[in-house]
């Protein structure tokens, strides 16, 4: 376990030390971590005690992401640590994100050798996922600046709970990002994530005005729970009036894990039903995931309508675009990060060993 000065946090009057990562702010005496459990007291400061520490690393397809609009059937170096600064109860990693046994962190690798071993398996862009890099932020934070020095982008795989001075800086070395918007209502987030939905909506804010992130957004859909007609329309409407219609909105399926392993699978009808609430609102791009649907994966041209990349869940099965991210039977430019496409990495998962333990 490697500890490493943490960022972000202050001493309070009572002789507590206040985390100011995110908008837990957590309140620590000597030897106590927060609710990340990643970030700790020792003496009279703050550690990140996974930093230089990963629990494994993987070359993934960017869709896998996902990213539909950022170098498409490009590669992505991905890895995560281990801890989470929310609680869902229906994590979808929650081996990773809800660890507290740090023995699981095998591979060492500083943020050098991370950018070096992406430059050398020819990966566009790095991602840090499987759980929030928003809790390992310094360490991600130096990993993409490294990673920027070599020409390879940094990609952020988060739900977005972050206070507005750490994400300054969080975002100044992305280059893209997918924001978790796992309910369009505070009850669920307070309920069933343990956060609140406001932090959320300021980061997609921010990132929409403030930043040249490319982003795209993706909702699990859990029956019963965030999936109302109401909801949606709700959800779909604020993203097209506050954050614009080109914003990708991704509606993926939910798998019964963790503590909501009682609750049935999402329907694939429900996904279409979304993704059509979605495109009513006036959103360009809506997506289904997590399942097989060659219409729910499909890029449109905004302009025409042509189907400029056709996809089955990660593998591009046709591309119409060109290097600038134009259609080819009418040029209209496609909102997103694009250049030459020389073939897709496909839907396969490489594991990668950078350092040792």
């Amino acid at each position: 376990m490697s500890s490493h000065p943490a960022r972000y946090w202050h001493a309070l009057d009572d002789g507590r030390i206040q985390c100011d990562l995110c908008p837990r702010d957590c309140r620590l005496h000597e030897g106590q971590r927060g609710a990340c459990f990643v970030r700790q007291r020792e003496g009279a400061a703050m550690v990140l005690t996974t930093y230089g520490r990963s629990s494994g690393f993987c070359i993934d397809p960017i869709e896998k992401k996902p990213l539909n609009h950022f170098y498409p059937g490009s590669s992505v170096l991905s890895f995560g640590t281990a801890g989470c600064n929310l609680a869902c109860k229906f994590c979808q990693n929650w081996d990773i994100s809800k660890s507290r046994d740090m023995d699981r962190l095998m591979d060492a690798a500083s943020p050098r050798q991370i950018a070096e071993a992406a430059a050398s398996h020819a990966c566009r862009s790095v991602a840090f996922t499987y759980n929030d890099p928003v809790i390992f932020a310094e360490y991600a934070i130096d990993t993409a600046a490294e990673c920027r020095a070599r020409g390879i982008a940094s990609v952020a795989v988060t739900a977005g709970y972050i206070h507005a001075a750490p994400r300054r800086d969080f975002y100044a070395v992305m280059d893209a990002a997918n924001v978790d918007l796992k309910a369009f209502n505070d009850d669920f987030y307070v309920h069933q994530t343990g956060a609140r939905l406001a932090p959320v909506l300021d980061t997609l804010l921010y990132l929409r005005h403030e930043t040249a992130v490319w982003f795209e957004i993706t909702t699990l859909l859990i029956p019963g729970l965030n999936d109302s007609d109401a909801e949606l329309t709700a959800l779909t409407r604020w993203v097209a009036d506050e954050l614009g219609p080109d914003v990708p909105l991704h509606f993926t399926a939910f798998h019964p894990d963790y503590k909501l392993d009682r609750l049935p699978p999402t329907p694939p009808a429900t996904l279409t039903r979304a993704r059509r609430i979605g495109l009513d609102a006036g959103l360009h791009h809506v997506y289904t995931g997590n399942v097989h649907d060659a219409a729910g994966g499909t890029t449109h041209c905004p302009g025409c309508g042509a189907a400029v990349i056709e996809r089955d869940w990660y593998q591009i099965l046709a591309y119409r675009l060109d290097a600038t991210g134009a259609c080819l039977s009418c040029g209209h430019a496609l909102a997103g990060r694009f250049e030459s496409f020389k073939g897709a990495f496909g839907a396969r998962r490489v594991p990668v060993h950078i350092g040792a333990h």
